[in-house]
């Protein structure tokens, strides 16, 4: 549901990317996201390198593309396949849901408003619902 004065449904920017607000604030949820599952999702924690970095990275240069921004993760890797690239990990219905609740005290964390965080949410949990695979 858009809100009155909007002109999409994350915001009146021309991309989620710019509604955000670019770059750092890409890179600023990112390292929100990664410090709390870190802190506090064990499961997914798991499945990730003891150094996270890469991780960090290749989730920054995703998103940055995702949300209508520079295209990074494509023009490094190709098509993300994303599900594709998961399947070697044992993701449930529970993953999926310690996932998105890290992602959306990543938002809360980075003082993402609304109509954008609605937007996000809605869209990353299509995201980590795709991503079941047991």
């Amino acid at each position: 549901m858009e809100e009155i004065g909007t002109t999409h449904p994350w915001g009146a920017a021309a991309t989620p990317y710019e509604e955000l607000g670019g770059d750092s604030r890409v890179r600023e949820l990112v390292d929100a996201f990664y410090d709390r599952i870190d802190a506090e999702a064990p499961t997914v924690r798991a499945m990730l390198p003891a150094n996270d970095a890469g991780s960090r990275r290749k989730l920054y240069e995703f998103l940055s593309g995702w949300l209508g921004g520079p295209p990074l993760y494509v023009s490094k890797r190709g098509h993300p396949r994303m599900r594709m690239r998961h399947l070697p990990f044992a993701i449930g219905a529970d993953e999926a849901a310690e996932w998105m609740r890290c992602m959306r005290l990543a938002l809360d964390d980075t003082g993402v408003g609304e109509p954008l965080r609605s937007f996000l949410d809605e869209r990353l949990t299509m995201m980590a619902d795709h991503m079941v695979n047991r």
